[in-house]
């Protein structure tokens, strides 16, 4: 991956990501600053994620059609298309045509994973139990591999699906691994971008980024990478 470096100027309050995990914490001034962003390559020099290592930081707003739920870390979706997540079909991780129209009617958290990063553990633990809690009330885990960030995805689709499904007993649909970023995006996820814009536009930022879909196939929610997946209200939209 190219590295990139830019600077921009935003407003206050911040997501401070680098703080917490679970409980992001809000700034209390409120003037101008100015930040910037280092460069993320494709080596890493430790098992961490470099989102961490660079300490990223986001901001609350609204001109843009999305603002972040302060209790979730979430970005409200924008309605940008009229388009349906049925409309897709994907391969699973075996290589078979899957629609996802045959998850009509449920609500669905779509994440892009990968095996070797330093938000897999928790991710994969944490999914596989409200995966548990909530597969029989209508509710789906879509998880599609992806090897775009710091190359933590590197392993064929037999390796993958063994790694999850053995280590973390991941019984969710497991699909073919993707580019979540870049021209040969999966069409899949340029509706889940175009649905709901993240801060620096439409691009996923990590590993374990997140999508909540309802039950008609839009999406609700995006949340950034460090959202525990505990964080994320499932029930108000089984319900």
């Amino acid at each position: 991956m190219a590295s990139m470096s830019f600077s921009a100027t935003i407003p206050s309050p911040l997501l401070d990501f680098s703080q917490t995990k679970k409980n992001p914490v809000f700034s209390s001034s409120w003037p101008s600053m100015s930040f910037s962003i280092p460069s993320i390559k494709s080596s890493l020099g430790s098992s961490k994620s470099a989102f961490f290592q660079n300490g990223f930081s986001l901001p609350s707003l609204t001109a843009s059609g999305f603002v972040f739920n302060s209790r979730s870390s979430g970005i409200y979706a924008r309605a940008a298309t009229d388009k349906t997540l049925y409309d897709y079909t994907v391969k699973d991780i075996d290589g078979k045509d899957t629609p996802l129209g045959k998850f009509k009617g449920k609500v669905l958290l779509i994440v892009n994973v990968a095996s070797r990063c330093g938000l897999t553990t928790s991710n994969y633990s944490e999914l596989s139990h409200i995966y548990d809690k909530y597969k029989n009330q209508g509710f789906e885990i879509l998880a599609f591999p992806c090897n775009q960030f710091g190359g933590q995805e590197p392993g064929s689709n037999p390796d993958i699906k063994k790694f999850a499904c053995t280590r973390f007993k991941a019984e969710f649909p497991i699909f073919d691994k993707v580019d979540v970023n870049g021209p040969n995006t999966a069409p899949v996820y340029q509706f889940l971008k175009s649905s709901a814009g993240g801060f620096f536009g439409d691009l996923i930022k990590w590993n374990f980024e997140k999508f909540l879909v309802d039950k008609n196939g839009k999406v609700v929610e995006r949340y950034p990478p460090t959202t525990s997946p505990f964080q994320i209200e499932v029930c108000k939209l089984i319900s």
